[in-house]
């Protein structure tokens, strides 16, 4: 199985998901997560489907926090839901770490790139691996097409993917660099 058909399946459920939504009139939430959106890990008219994206200015390891703390009293997530590694679920055994960073560095690298535009030398002084940091920075200039195009983002950070956020689409965007290396 390939990318297409990865995807395939990502956009039939979607579809399915939208019209339960507009059958009952429900509005569906996207599943999009900050991390998710920032590296285009998210498959357009798939998992960007909806109405409003609830945790999309959440990165995914505060994700994972917030569900530990909405299970503190009994369990309302499945705990399994939490401890296997994180996945796309398009193909068997597929993992998120087979092509991005952790997401406990990932997110960092994130945070320090777009919410704190930090330079990418002084992420690598903070110990990040310039490959890394470099593979981070593309990926979220290659996405930016489907940030456009994506639900509505609950704003909850200083720096939130949204309508007062914009990279040019059809400029170099592979050149994106945190206000630091200008």
């Amino acid at each position: 199985m390939g990318l297409a058909e990865e995807n395939l399946q990502s956009r039939l459920r979607g579809l399915l998901l939208m019209a339960v939504s507009n059958k009952f009139g429900h509005l569906l939430v996207s599943t999009g997560n900050k991390s998710e959106m920032a590296v285009g890990y998210c498959t357009l008219y798939g998992d960007t489907n909806g109405g409003l994206a609830v945790i999309g200015d959440l990165p995914k390891t505060q994700v994972y926090a917030l569900c530990r703390w909405l299970n503190r009293r009994q369990e309302v997530i499945p705990q399994n839901i939490l401890t296997k590694l994180p996945s796309a679920e398009l193909r068997p055994h597929q993992h998120d770490q087979e092509t991005l960073p952790p997401y406990d560095i990932l997110d960092d690298i994130l945070e320090r790139l777009l919410g704190q535009r930090q330079a990418i030398a002084d992420m690598v002084a903070a110990g990040h691996d310039a490959a890394t940091v470099d593979q981070v920075r593309r990926l979220v200039a290659r996405a930016e097409f489907k940030r456009w195009q994506a639900p509505p983002t609950l704003r909850l950070r200083d720096r939130a993917f949204g309508s007062g956020w914009r990279m040019p689409l059809a400029a170099r965007t592979t050149e994106f660099r945190p206000e630091g290396d200008r």
